[in-house]
């Protein structure tokens, strides 16, 4: 069955893969597929940003690299806006077409939803699609908790491995939401950790290499099997509160080098 393209508010706009970006060569088989969700806006009926959709290539093309051998292909998916907008999730409402667009392409592969900020928030809120494994939250930004308002789903997480990273010292998304929906998310699925980066921002640019050696070997082991690092296994099986606060060392990935 097609998969059509959603149509925007605008009218016209349709979410779309970006381009393939892999390390291997391009006549090799895919054998999983990362998306990389760029952040957004709350509320907007603006174009998606190209400054946001730039800033996630990196993550993009690092993860592409680190799986390489494994035939790991990612795309940072080109949303129809900017904005979540309230009830119409429209960046987790294209997250789910974007994944039915791999299925389409790729077959049945192994796919990761990876995103930051808003992207993050429509990578939790995808994880029901049933093509996804596992879920990389990075900085997550998620409305303030609120007693008249239901509270931000977890249920979809169930039967996916579930990292969220956040910056300690991020003024811009709350670090402490994102532990309580981590909080909220172990108990519905074990397969969920948190890592806390100290004294990093939301851009996660202080730790920058860090944090790109733990979503590689997150996503590396998520999508393929490969052994996970050490604080990465403990944070999976330690008891809360424990694996949700986990720090990411100085150095991490340094001794997964070959």
């Amino acid at each position: 069955m097609a998969h059509h393209a959603l149509v925007g508010t605008a009218g016209t706009r349709t979410p779309r893969l970006g381009r393939a970006v892999r390390a291997g060569s391009q006549a090799d088989a895919v054998g999983g597929v990362v998306l990389v969700l760029p952040d957004g806006e709350t509320a907007s009926a603006r174009r998606a940003s190209s400054l946001a959709h730039a800033a996630a290539l990196p993550l993009a093309r690092s993860l592409a690299r680190a799986g390489a051998a494994d035939g790991l292909v990612a795309h940072v998916v080109c949303y129809r806006g900017r904005g979540w907008n309230g009830a119409d999730a429209q960046l987790a409402a294209d997250a789910s077409w974007a994944a039915s667009e791999v299925v389409r392409r790729y077959g049945d592969v192994p796919l990761c939803l990876a995103g930051h900020g808003m992207g993050a928030r429509a990578a939790l809120r995808a994880a029901g699609h049933t093509a996804v494994n596992s879920v990389l939250a990075m900085a997550p930004w998620l409305p303030e908790d609120d007693v008249a308002a239901e509270p931000e789903p977890v249920r979809q997480l169930g039967g996916r491995r579930v990292l969220v990273v956040h910056g300690t010292n991020d003024a811009r998304t709350d670090p402490e939401l994102s532990f309580r929906l981590a909080e909220r998310a172990k108990k519905a699925n074990r397969d969920t950790c948190r890592f806390e980066v100290h004294s990093d921002g939301h851009a996660l640019r202080q730790h920058h290499t860090e944090v790109l050696a733990l979503a590689a070997n997150f996503v590396l082991g998520a999508l393929f099997g490969r052994p996970f690092a050490r604080p990465v296994a403990d944070a999976f099986a330690a008891p809360p509160p424990l694996g949700l606060r986990m720090p990411l060392a100085a150095g991490f990935g340094r001794a997964l080098r070959p």
